[in-house]
C-alpha cells in the first residue's frame, strides 16, 4: 500500500488554555509564518507543534513555545 504526499505536506498544531487548532501549509516558511503569528502578541496559544510528511507518515519537526518567540522579537 502506497501512501500518497499531501498537497500541503507541513502541519501545525496550536495549542494553549483557550485555544487547539491544526492548519496545514505547503511550506516550511509559511508553517512557521504561522506560528509567529499565532504564537505572537496577546494570543491565548502558548505552544505549537510543527509536523513534516516524510517517508508515508508525520513526522514531529519542532514544538515551539510563546516564550521563544517573544525572546526572538526583544
Amino acid at each position: 500500500m502506497t501512501t500518497r504526499k499531501p498537497s500541503k505536506p507541513w502541519r501545525v498544531t496550536v495549542t494553549g488554555p483557550e485555544v487547539t487548532a491544526t492548519s496545514s501549509f505547503t511550506s516550511e516558511a509559511k508553517a512557521f509564518e504561522f506560528v509567529r503569528t499565532c504564537l505572537g502578541g496577546d494570543s491565548p496559544a502558548d505552544a505549537a507543534k510543527v509536523e513534516q510528511w516524510e517517508g508515508g507518515r508525520w513526522w514531529h519537526f519542532e514544538t515551539v513555545t510563546a516564550d521563544e518567540i517573544q525572546a526572538a522579537r526583544r
